[in-house]
């Protein structure tokens, strides 16, 4: 697929983003790069998945899944916490624009609007932390069983 000059923007930006982040929370190194490279590789997949799923909900969902995969594999890799890779590469999915014309309908008192872009704003909500706790389960899951086995074997 091939992204247009402005998507092309968002996902530098989106990098840059999960980059600021990354040294707001004092990752260094090598993890510095990878945890800014996740926000490039989500934000990617979710503007990549737009021809497939216009549902945005289902995009969060979907990209926050392979957020989640990405910060568990490179965590055992790393041998690093997953929130040192998750976190950041998660900030370019945070629903600000949508909360942000919520409470602007709000203030201007057009509750029907109001409300439906709050609905809007808590299905995104929704899918990003779908998507991570399916993930997160899995990986423990897995873990878990292989530990089992482990002194199963012992």
């Amino acid at each position: 697929m091939m992204f247009t000059a402005s998507q092309l923007i968002q996902i530098c930006m989106g990098g840059l983003g999960s980059l600021g982040f990354s040294i707001l929370y004092h990752i260094k190194g090598k993890k510095l790069l990878l945890a800014g490279l996740g926000g490039v590789i989500s934000w990617s997949l979710f503007l990549a998945l737009e021809s497939v799923f216009p549902d945005e909900p289902v995009r969060y969902l979907l990209s926050s899944m392979l957020i989640g995969f990405y910060a568990e594999i490179l965590a055992r890799i790393q041998k690093t916490p997953t929130t040192t890779y998750l976190v950041p590469s998660i900030i370019p999915h945070i629903p600000g624009g949508s909360l942000y014309n919520t409470m602007k309908a709000a203030v201007n008192r057009d509750w029907y609007l109001c409300f439906s872009k709050g609905f809007d704003t808590i299905m995104l909500a929704l899918g990003l932390a779908l998507g991570i706790i399916l993930v997160s389960s899995v990986f423990k899951m897995w873990t878990a069983s292989v530990e089992h086995f482990k002194r199963k074997k012992a």
